[in-house]
This record gives structure tokens, C-alpha cells and sequence, in this order.
């Protein structure tokens, strides 16, 4: 292979810095594929329960009531919020605003915890009422 020399090598993991928008990018499509894998199985389970009868769904709220099913729906909200606050900064950032490092780094580490906030708060109303 002539000239493969000069040919540019693509980047690797070990040359890119970690920052935290990085990581709010990979947390975005771990979100993002959790809540399409997990959130469809306790939606056609629902359902499934709904078209069964009133002992079928019973039994799911049953479920859904302990403690596993607890951490399953808290899961999943988190998975939603955190998954929409991130996708709001990426539509911030594809109209053009908020490209500036120190803005991006701040928004990036803010991100998640505005969606431990609303998953906080939307439980608090759920088990406090």
C-alpha cells in the first residue's frame, strides 16, 4: 500500500480530553436506550395487565408498589428527565447559542442536576400527597 504513511490517523480515546459535555452526550443515549428498552417492557406489561383483567393488573401494581418496582419507575423518570434536559441543551446548542467552553462545561455539569431536581420533586408530589 503506497502512501498509507501519509495517510491522517483518527483520533482515540487516549488523545481526546474528557469534559463534561462528553459525558452528558453518552448520558443522553444511555437515557435515551433505557427508557426505549425498560420503559417498553413495563408499558406492553401494563397494558398486557390493563387487557387481562382486574386480577392481572392488581398483580402489577403489586409489583410496581415494592420496592424494585419502585426503583424501576424512579429509574425510569430519571431516565426521562435527565434525557430531556439534555436534549434541550443540544436544541440550545443547534440554534447556534452556547457554544463558548466556560457556558458549555457549566450548562453540561448543570444538566443533570436540574433532572435529579425534577425527578426529586416529581416523586416528592407522587409518595407525598
Amino acid at each position: 500500500m503506497a502512501g498509507a504513511s501519509n495517510r491522517p490517523i483518527s483520533p482515540h480515546l487516549q488523545i481526546w480530553k474528557w469534559g463534561p459535555g462528553m459525558a452528558v452526550s453518552i448520558l443522553h443515549r444511555v437515557t435515551g436506550d433505557g427508557m426505549a428498552l425498560v420503559g417498553l417492557a413495563v408499558l406492553l406489561w401494563w397494558l398486557g395487565a390493563l387487557a387481562g383483567g382486574e386480577g392481572s393488573y392488581v398483580e402489577f401494581t403489586r409489583h410496581m408498589k415494592e420496592w424494585y418496582g419502585q426503583v424501576v419507575l424512579i429509574g425510569l423518570s430519571w431516565a426521562f428527565f435527565t434525557h430531556m434536559a439534555s436534549g434541550l441543551r443540544h436544541f440550545v446548542l443547534d440554534i447556534g447559542a452556547g457554544y463558548e467552553l466556560k457556558n458549555n462545561a457549566v450548562w453540561s455539569m448543570v444538566t443533570p442536576l436540574i433532572a435529579l431536581a425534577l425527578t426529586g420533586a416529581t416523586w416528592a408530589y407522587i409518595l407525598l400527597r
